[in-house]
């Protein structure tokens, strides 16, 4: 007996994916997700959530803030390209059945699953400002399966690091199968080319680090935080020859404006420029790259209401989907 399954007949292939509003997004976000989301709405029938549920699990003892960060995360998808009118745009906590799959899922997964979650260990050894030994933050794996299977995903854009926890939905969705008979399909990753460039203080780029340049940051911002950057460390003085490639301010370069790359490398490699100028000119030009988005986004977030109008369609075509999946689900387990 095969899996169930949408038909694919007349549907192009669904894909699920998110983001959690711990905070402003930044440029990792923009070059490792949005940009891509964007290329895949006319080709997918693309579900984009903003997974409040996850965020709580980290954001527990103060989350007076998901609310104001759920619809700036709306207003930056939709300034970035994500049309609301392609893709389903929807708040997780909104659609109730996340949780009941959750929960059905969680009554079988091994600890041993999630101990070894490489994401896991590694928010552990790097996040020491908030107290992430819980059974909700071990387990938030489980509810990301939940999220993927309830839509009956066919493909979810990771970069290479998140291909664990595809492989691991899929454990799941096997597992379930083997108990209540066959529902759950495997899931593909699409793997998508993260470009190469870590935060201002030379680590990965995370709200948690306060490393990151956001999409809504000034001018005036983006300047200051450009001109902080970590660059090449064995470059003392100014007649000191640089190693571009060891620089992130050259992967910057190379990133917004590649035709800038040959000029800088020859500038750091005989010393004919110094870091401060080179970050300098660097501000303007990640200012100008975002000044679309961002006066889009300050405009978005004139009416909140449409904002939300517009979250609220997403979560009744969601939960629509989702319903649809729970009633097999509880009928598969022997719910009522």
């Amino acid at each position: 007996m095969k899996a169930e399954s949408r038909s694919k007949d007349s549907m192009k292939n669904r894909i699920l994916s998110g983001m959690r509003p711990t905070g402003p997004l930044h440029l990792g976000h923009l070059f490792g997700a949005l940009d891509n989301w964007v290329k895949l709405q006319d080709k997918y029938d693309c579900f984009f959530m903003i997974a409040d549920w996850h965020a709580m699990m980290s954001e527990y003892e103060d989350p007076s803030k998901l609310s104001r960060f759920t619809i700036e995360c709306a207003a930056d998808w939709i300034a970035c390209g994500i049309d609301p009118e392609k893709s389903t745009v929807f708040i997780q906590s909104h659609v109730k059945e996340h949780l009941e799959l959750y929960m059905v899922f969680s009554n079988f997964v091994p600890l041993g699953w999630l101990e070894r979650c490489p994401t896991y260990k590694e928010q552990l050894r790097e996040i020491k400002a908030r107290e992430l030994h819980t059974y909700a933050f071990l387990g938030y794996p489980v509810l990301q399966a939940a999220d993927i299977l309830m839509y009956k995903a066919d493909i979810v854009p990771v970069g290479k690091d998140q291909v664990p926890h595809i492989e691991l939905t899929n454990d799941i969705a096997e597992k379930f199968n083997s108990l209540y008979g066959s529902m759950f399909s495997p899931i593909k990753p699409l793997l998508t080319k993260i470009p190469k460039f870590l935060g201002t203080d030379g680590r990965k780029m995370s709200k948690s680090y306060d490393n990151s340049i956001t999409l809504g940051d000034t001018e005036e911002i983006i300047k200051k935080k450009c001109s902080s950057m970590f660059t090449d460390p064995e470059r003392i003085k100014l007649s000191d020859r640089g190693h571009p490639e060891k620089c992130n301010v050259y992967a910057y370069y190379n990133l917004f404006k590649k035709e800038c790359g040959p000029k800088v490398y020859d500038y750091c490699v005989k010393a004919k420029a110094g870091c401060t100028e080179c970050k300098k000119n660097l501000g303007g030009i990640v200012s100008d790259y975002l000044t679309d988005i961002r006066h889009k986004r300050e405009e978005l977030l004139k009416d909140k209401d449409k904002i939300r109008s517009i979250l609220e369609k997403g979560g009744v075509k969601a939960g629509k989907a989702a319903s649809e999946t729970m009633d097999k689900v509880k009928k598969a387990i022997g719910l009522m």
